[in-house]
This record gives structure tokens, sequence and C-alpha cells, in this order.
């Protein structure tokens, strides 16, 4: 069990690009078990042979790799800048606690991590970039609600349904895993980061100097490998099949760009008629960063649940 104390900065949410390419790899190694992600990601990875080597790992898989981003914004260029200019020194504090073989990798800690920040940003660019859009949709509207519960309800709540290994007692947050540490945090705090690839588990930065982060599995990650839901056909009488497909599928908040990805629509079609839902109160928009996001309002439930 790791017991993470809680200090007055509380908690705050930010997403990490590099979370999910690590992930890729790990599903793909068979360490992290993602039902359907391997069929969605139907793309050729490329060879990276050393980085597999160290994420194949069953206990730990380095921090450096994946460094805690700075905010719910953070671009997988910043955290490749991140990773390139870690000291040396770290890298290879962080490499000698991987429990597997790494007699691949070059002796050198600088070689390694220049080496392993080429393989996994090829792996970014091959298999998370194209969907990329469509994954941080999922993560920002994870981090939306996470942020409206602790903005309503305080930090505890926040903790009661984030995954069933971690849990609040008194001025501590839990976490069941392989390690046994109390750590009090500083005044950087806890940084929460929801992952697609996360599932089933969850995941700690706990090596200083990183910041205390906890990765867990982002909400609504089942959309993703699913087939739409089919539109109503008495909602599609009433405002038309366009509109009916946007408004079964705005029951979870998604930007435009996801929406047209997965209903293979056109964008300009998709803000077209998202623009004629506002209008009529059945759709709302929140800006979250640089992305918006919308969803089904009160009416807009309503009426799809009652006609449909």
């Amino acid at each position: 069990m790791l017991e993470l104390v809680l200090s007055p900065a509380g908690v705050r949410f930010a997403a990490s690009p590099l979370e999910e390419a690590v992930g890729v790899v790990r599903v793909a190694l068979g360490r992290r078990r993602l039902p359907g992600a391997a069929e969605w990601l139907h793309g050729a990875r490329p060879a990276v042979p050393e980085l597999e080597a160290v994420l194949g790992a069953r206990r730990y898989i380095t921090e450096f790799l994946s460094p805690p981003p700075e905010s719910a914004e953070t671009t997988v260029e910043e955290q490749l800048a991140v990773v390139r200019r870690t000291p040396p020194e770290q890298v290879a504090l962080e490499l000698g606690m991987v429990d597997a073989d790494l007699g691949a990798l070059p002796r050198e800690p600088e070689r390694a991590r220049d080496l392993l920040a080429d393989q996994l940003e090829a792996v970014w660019r091959a298999n998370v970039a194209p969907h990329w859009a469509r994954l941080h949709d999922v993560i920002a509207a994870d981090i939306a609600y996470r942020t409206q519960v602790l903005g309503e309800h305080g930090v505890r709540r926040v903790f009661e349904n984030l995954h069933a290994q971690i849990r609040v007692a008194g001025d501590a947050v839990l976490v069941d895993v392989a390690a046994r540490e109390r750590l009090t945090l500083d005044e950087r705090g806890l940084l929460l980061v929801p992952s697609v690839f996360a599932w089933p588990s969850v995941g700690v930065v706990a090596v200083p100097p990183w910041q205390p982060t906890v990765l867990y599995p982002a909400r609504g990650v089942a959309a993703l490998w699913t087939e739409p839901a089919r539109a109503p056909e008495a909602l599609a009488a009433v405002v038309g099949r366009t509109k009916a497909i946007l408004l079964t599928a705005l029951d979870r908040p998604a930007a435009t760009t996801e929406l047209a990805q997965r209903l293979g629509l056109a964008k300009a079609t998709v803000s077209a008629h998202l623009t004629a839902l506002r209008a009529a109160g059945l759709a709302t928009a929140t800006r979250r960063g640089h992305r918006v996001l919308y969803r089904r309002t009160e009416l807009g439930d309503a009426l799809w649940a009652g006609i449909g």
C-alpha cells in the first residue's frame, strides 16, 4: 500500500500524450488488458525492441519516459523535450530500477535516453497521433467531470469513484500497489492523470524529483471500441437524421473532430448541425483549454428519451 499524505495544495488534473504511447506498447506486450484496443489500433507498430524491453517489465517501467504533464493541454512535443533533457544520473537511476533485461540498451545513460525517446516518438506518430483527437476528447471529458466533482463536493468525493485500488483515509490517499511507502506531498500537491490505456489498473509516480502523480483509467473508454448507437427513427423524423445521430452521440461530451471521425461525417456538417442543436437548446458547449466539448442539455435528454 502506498500512502500519499495530501498537502494544502490538494489535487489537480492533467493529460499525458506520452502515457498513451507507453500504454499502446504495454497493451501490445500483454502487460495491460484493454479489450478492443488491439483491433482498434490496427496500424503496424514500428520496431522498438529496446523500448519494449523497458516497457515489458512487470513492476517498474521508469518515470522519465512519461514525465508528469503540466496541464490538460500538454503536447507530446513538450513531453518529449522533457524526456530528452532528463539528467543522465536520473536516467541511470530509473533504468537501474527496471525489473527486466536491458542488456540491449546502450550503456551510456545519455545514449539510452535518446534512443528510447526516438522509439517512443515513433510509436506516438504511428499508433497514437492518428487517434489523438478522439483519445484526448475522452480524457478531457474525464477531467471536466472530475473537476466538477471537486468543485461541488471536495477532494474526498473525487477519490470515491476514481478506482477500486484507491481510497481516502484521514488526510491520506491510499493506493493499493506493490510498493509500501508513506509519502508526504509538498507544495506541488498530487497530480491526477486519466489515461485511455491505463486500464485496468492504476499507476503511481513517486520517484523524486518528479511530481507525485496517480495515473488512472479514464471514464468512457468503452465508447472508443464500440460502434455508435443507432439514432431512433422517431427522433430522426422530427429533427432530421443527422441531428438525431448527433443527439444520440452527445450522451457524453465530445468535440467536433471526434464526432466527425466517430460518425463518418464531414467536420463542416457536424459543426453546422451542432450550431443548430445549440440554437434550439438541445445541446450545450463548454470550452476546455483549446477544445470545445458538446453535450446534450436536459431538454435534449428529455427529447431523446421521450421520442426514442
